[in-house]
């Protein structure tokens, strides 16, 4: 197999080069899946623009980290999981609780609704169980959740994607795996 390398701000395109500079500014560095993307400017440039408009959506931030945990768990993406570990204990869980959302279980009703839909629409390739969407529904979110519910799981599974059909070196501390 062909080994991807995590480019260089210098082997990337202008647009790239730009992007890499907004986001070292905002994240303090720069991820290697981000620069891993970066050898596109335009598929960087739209996963950005997509993450960053959902991230603006109805889901608190716990509860993005938490359908990216549970997303990047059943896809098995050891880099996401690093990173939405990482950011999920900056955003107020425990490491206790990311495993436990990991394993797709919580204390908190609410956010099992989230994470049981998230996770079925995963695992069944984007047909969310019946019963799922339909707790999703009893538990007070409407269809505008849903779709961002989906733009969540789908933005997470491209950068899953992104990972495991590179294998770049993950640069967050690994997350501990679940049993």
């Amino acid at each position: 197999m062909k080994t991807i390398n995590v480019p260089t701000r210098e082997e990337v395109s202008a647009e790239s080069q730009e992007l890499f500079d907004t986001l070292k500014k905002r994240v303090g560095k720069m991820p290697n899946l981000y620069a891993t993307i970066g050898y596109s400017s335009h598929a960087l440039k739209a996963f950005l623009d997509f993450e960053g408009t959902l991230n603006a959506g109805l889901f608190t931030a716990k509860e993005r980290e938490a359908i990216a945990l549970i997303v990047s768990e059943v896809n098995g993406c050891a880099y996401c999981l690093a990173g939405h570990t990482a950011a999920a204990i900056l955003r107020g869980f425990t490491k206790a609780e990311t495993l436990d959302i990991r394993r797709g279980h919580t204390a908190d009703d609410k956010l099992n609704t989230i994470i049981a839909l998230a996770k079925s629409i995963t695992l069944n390739k984007g047909k969310g169980d019946a019963a799922d969407l339909e707790n999703f529904y009893a538990a007070g979110f409407d269809e505008a959740a849903l779709m961002e519910l989906i733009g969540l799981v789908t933005v997470r599974i491209f950068t899953n994607y992104v990972f495991v059909n590179t294998e770049i070196p993950v640069d967050f501390p690994a997350a501990e795996p679940i049993n």
